[in-house]
C-alpha cells in the first residue's frame, strides 16, 4: 500500500486508488485519488496538488463542514468542482456523537454501523455519488474525491467505483481498510483519546478511538448489505439509485480500464 500513498505534509490519507487488477487489465494509475480535506494544506502541499494536474475535485462534505474548513487549492485552478448544497442546518453527526455519547468501543462501533447503513441513501450522497460517476465518463484527467477524514464517505465511494469497474472484492476491501495504515491509527489512538477526553470531559478509550476514527470490514459490509436490502444488489443500487446504467458504466470503464 505504501506505493499508493502520497507524502503530503498536512493532507491526511492521500492516495491513488487505481492500479488494481480488472480481469487481465489494470485500473489506470494517476487518474483516481482520494484524501481527507485540504484545509491545513501547506504551500508545499498545494504545489504537489498543482503538479498532479487535477481535472476535477469532488468534495463530499456538508456546506457547514466546507465553511468551517475551506479547502486550499492552487491559485488559478480551473478544474471542475463538484460539491453539494444539501444541508440539514445541524452539525455533522460525528460531532454530535463525540459531544453526547459515551465514548466506548461499543458505542463507537454501533455509531459507525448505523452511519454506514444510512450513507448510501442520504440525499446529499445520492446527488454527489451520481454526479461523480457521470463525471468519470466525461473527464480526461485525474479526479480527487475527499470528505473530512477521507475514510467513510470517500471510502464508500471508492469502493463503489472499484465494484463498478470489476475490481475483486478482496482488493476493494484492502483499499478501504488501508485508511488505518495511512493515518497510523494504532500509533495515534492514545493521543486522540487524550484529546477527546480533554474536549468532552468524558473518558475516551483506546478502543473507542479505533472504532470511531478507523475503518472496519463490517462497516463497508453494512453499506453493501443496505444496498442489497433496498435494491436487490449493489449493481442494482448503482443503476436504480445513482443512475449508473450499463451505457454509463461502459463509458467509465473505457476511460479507466484501458
Amino acid at each position: 500500500m505504501s506505493d499508493r500513498l502520497s507524502p503530503f505534509e498536512a493532507i491526511d490519507n492521500f492516495r491513488d486508488y487505481g492500479g488494481y487488477a480488472v480481469d487481465d487489465r489494470l485500473l489506470a494509475r494517476g487518474r483516481l485519488y482520494r484524501a481527507a480535506h485540504q484545509a491545513r494544506a501547506t504551500a508545499a502541499d498545494v504545489a504537489r496538488l498543482e503538479a498532479l494536474g487535477l481535472s476535477a475535485v469532488v468534495d463530499l462534505r456538508r456546506p457547514s463542514e466546507r465553511r468551517a474548513q475551506p479547502s486550499r487549492r492552487p491559485v488559478g485552478w480551473a478544474g471542475r468542482l463538484i460539491e453539494s448544497d444539501h444541508d440539514d442546518g445541524g452539525e455533522a453527526p460525528h460531532l454530535t456523537f463525540l459531544k453526547t455519547a459515551d465514548l466506548t468501543e461499543t458505542s463507537g462501533r454501533v455509531f459507525m454501523i448505523e452511519t454506514y447503513r444510512r450513507l448510501p441513501f442520504e440525499a446529499a450522497h445520492v446527488d454527489l455519488f451520481g454526479r461523480y460517476f457521470r463525471l468519470l465518463a466525461e473527464v480526461e484527467g485525474p479526479v480527487l474525491i475527499h470528505c473530512a477524514a477521507g475514510k467513510d464517505r470517500t471510502g464508500l465511494l471508492a469502493a463503489l467505483t472499484h465494484r463498478l469497474l470489476g475490481v475483486a472484492h478482496d482488493d476493494l476491501m484492502a483499499d478501504y481498510l488501508a485508511t488505518n495504515q495511512a493515518v497510523d491509527l494504532d500509533g495515534r489512538a492514545d493521543e486522540v483519546a487524550r484529546k477527546l477526553t480533554a474536549m468532552t470531559g468524558r473518558t475516551a478509550s483506546h478502543g473507542a478511538v479505533v472504532a470511531f476514527l478507523g475503518v472496519e470490514a463490517a462497516y463497508l459490509d453494512e453499506a453493501f448489505g443496505a444496498m442489497r436490502a433496498h435494491s436487490g444488489s449493489v449493481d442494482a443500487y448503482l443503476e436504480r439509485v445513482l443512475g449508473v446504467d450499463a451505457s454509463l458504466a461502459a463509458r467509465i470503464q473505457a476511460r479507466l480500464v484501458p
